[in-house]
């Protein structure tokens, strides 16, 4: 399907995503598997929405996805680096504890184990038309999307320069690949997997926080698998912040497939396969060229 309103929805599945596989990506290239996206997905989307549902303010409601994010990734760090703990282990412990704490709340807030009572969404950037045919043209083309999308795709140019331009990103990247080495260069190998793991949950916890604004409300279990097609797309993009962009656009349009061919006689069950067979066709296809950090998933 190649129309111009399954692009849009296209853009708009693949933001969480983006989100997602840039905070896994820093995750792993600390040292740390980071299996908890999903539950900081979810986390981040409820926080969102109770803030939202609060405030009134959406902008607030991304922030405390974010701070959401960054607190849940934070009991993944203390687990997996402080005490050494299986860190696969741990980050299921805090999917299952997400997907459970959240519907329990929102029972407890809303009256509700489902959902959440709408809330306002973001307002579109858009520019005055009062300054003519130019900024018309401009609102044609990104007057039509949330912040947020513009903030993931701004996030993968800064990834990008952190990871491959900066001090910071290089001793990232060697603690992940060879811990053992940049602790003799005097590199605090604890404090730079700690900033990797939090820096993950901050992004994750976004990209949480736009799931729940874009539908503007909260729903049980909405992350929907997007934290493992997000590490999938990681691992296809081979831990790369531009990589991992391509193919969450890849799985997004998926999506967004699978959201348009809903109701035009296909059998609904074979419609909503399609994200998590084109991930696990996308896995198999990258296994055995794909090469993680070095030292991804061992403690130190």
């Amino acid at each position: 399907m190649f129309e111009l309103t399954v692009f849009d929805a296209a853009l708009r599945m693949a933001t969480p995503l983006i989100f997602a596989a840039l905070g896994g990506m820093f995750s792993e290239r600390s040292g740390v598997v980071n299996i908890a996206l999903e539950g900081i997905l979810l986390t981040g989307a409820f926080a969102s929405i109770l803030v939202t549902y609060q405030t009134g303010d959406p902008w607030l409601g991304a922030f405390a996805g974010l701070l959401a994010g960054v607190l849940v990734s934070a009991i993944h760090a203390v687990v997996s680096i402080t005490f050494k703990a299986n860190q696969i282990v741990s980050g299921v412990a805090i999917n299952l504890l997400a997907m459970g704490a959240t519907q329990f709340l929102t029972w407890i807030i809303w009256g509700s184990s489902a959902n959440s009572p709408p809330v306002e969404g973001m307002s579109y950037w858009a520019l005055p038309e009062s300054w003519g045919a130019v900024a018309r043209a401009v609102n044609v083309v990104i007057g039509h999307y949330p912040p947020l999308v513009y903030i993931a795709f701004a996030s993968v140019v800064i990834a990008h320069v952190t990871l491959w331009r900066t001090a910071f990103g290089l001793r990232l990247r060697a603690v992940g690949e060879h811990p053992e080495a940049a602790d003799t260069l005097g590199i605090n190998v604890h404090r730079l997997r700690y900033a990797g793991v939090l820096l993950s949950g901050a992004l994750a916890g976004l990209g949480g926080a736009f799931l729940a604004l874009n539908t503007h409300q909260f729903v049980k279990n909405m992350s929907a698998g997007r934290g493992f097609i997000a590490l999938a797309a990681m691992i296809f993009g081979k831990w790369n912040p531009v990589g991992a962009l391509f193919a969450c656009l890849l799985f997004g349009y998926a999506e967004a497939v699978q959201m348009g061919l809903q109701g035009r006689g296909i059998p609904s069950q074979f419609v909503q396969m399609i994200p998590y067979v084109l991930t696990m066709v996308a896995l198999v296809g990258v296994i055995g060229r794909a090469r993680p950090p070095a030292a991804s998933g061992k403690p130190y």
